[in-house]
C-alpha cells in the first residue's frame, strides 16, 4: 500500500518539485497539501499549482486540516514554520521529513527534542545522495589529512537564497569538526582586512551568491606542495526532492527519534 504524504509549502520551489515527483512515484500518494494562510494558492486544486490535471486535492491553509490524512509530512518551508509544524505534529505522531534550512540552534534543538519523544524525523540540510556521500568522503579525508592541511569550505547558491552559509556547508563543517575533535569556535566565516596568519585549526567557510546556481560545495584540503578538492554540484533541485521521497519511505515505520540522510542511505556507520 502506498505511503500517504502531506506536503508543506506545496507552492514553493521544493514543494512543487516534491509534489510533481510524488504523482510519478508508485509507492507514495499525495493526500494533503497546505500553504501559509496568506498564500494566493490556498483553496486551489493541487493540480493547478503543480501544472498537472485536477487532482481533487485542495491546498489548505494549515497543517491541522490535513495532518490526519497522512502517514508522513514532508516539509521544505521556513525555519519558524517548520518548528510550528513539529509542535503540532507532537500531538499526532506522524513521521516527518524536514529539509528546511536557516534554523537557530534553539529552534533545531526544540524540533529534535519533540521528535525524540513523539515522532520519527529525518532532518537534514541536504537530501541528495551525492552530498551525503561527499560528507563521508570528507570525514575520511579529514582523518587522513589531519595535520599540515588547511581546510576550507566554499559554497555557492542562487541570488534568492536567504540564509548564509548554506545548511550543507555547516553540515560539512560539523562533520570535519567531529572527526578532528574541533568545535564551532574553529569555524571562520569569510575574511576581511588584516587578519594575520591563518590559525592551523581553523575551518574556513566561504559563501558565494549569484544567478541561478542550484548548489555547489567544495571542500579544499590545502597542504604544502599539493591540495585536494572534493566537490559536489547540483544541476537541479530534483536531486533534493528525490532524496526527500526516499527519506519519507524510509522513516514512516521508524520509532520516534532524530535521523539523517546518512541513516536513510545506510552510510552512517561506514
Amino acid at each position: 500500500m502506498p505511503v500517504k504524504a502531506v506536503v508543506a509549502g506545496i507552492a514553493g520551489k521544493m514543494g512543487r518539485m516534491i509534489g510533481q515527483l510524488i504523482f510519478q512515484h508508485p509507492e507514495i500518494d499525495l493526500v494533503g497539501a497546505f500553504e501559509a494562510p496568506e498564500s494566493p494558492y490556498v483553496g486551489k486544486d493541487v493540480g493547478e499549482v503543480l501544472g498537472l490535471p485536477r487532482t481533487g486535492i485542495i491546498v489548505e491553509d494549515s497543517l491541522e486540516k490535513v495532518i490526519t490524512k497522512g502517514d508522513v509530512i514532508i516539509d521544505f518551508t521556513f525555519h519558524k514554520a517548520s518548528l510550528q509544524h513539529a509542535r503540532i505534529n507532537a500531538k499526532y505522531g506522524k513521521a516527518m521529513v524536514i529539509g528546511t534550512t536557516g534554523f537557530a540552534k534553539e529552534e533545531l534543538q526544540e524540533i529534535h527534542d519533540l521528535a525524540t519523544k513523539h515522532f520519527p524525523l529525518v532532518q537534514d540540510y541536504n537530501m541528495s545522495t551525492g552530498v551525503n556521500l561527499l560528507t563521508k568522503l570528507v570525514e575520511l579525508t579529514a582523518k587522513v589529512l589531519s595535520e599540515g592541511y588547511d581546510i576550507e569550505i566554499i559554497e555557492a547558491h542562487h541570488r534568492m537564497k536567504k540564509d548564509a552559509p548554506s545548511g550543507t556547508a555547516l553540515k560539512l563543517a560539523h562533520a570535519i569538526a567531529r572527526v578532528l575533535n574541533r568545535g564551532e569556535e574553529h569555524f571562520r566565516f569569510c575574511r576581511e582586512g588584516i587578519i594575520g596568519e591563518r590559525p592551523p585549526l581553523e575551518i574556513g567557510i566561504q559563501t558565494i551568491r549569484g544567478g541561478d546556481i542550484v548548489g555547489e560545495h567544495t571542500v579544499l584540503f590545502a597542504g604544502i606542495g599539493e591540495r585536494l578538492e572534493l566537490t559536489h554540484k547540483a544541476s537541479s533541485r530534483e536531486t533534493f526532492a528525490r532524496g526527500a521521497l526516499r527519506a519519507a519511505l524510509w522513516v514512516v515505520d521508524k520509532k520516534p527519534g532524530v535521523y539523517c540522510m546518512l541513516d536513510v542511505l545506510g552510510l552512517k556507520d561506514l
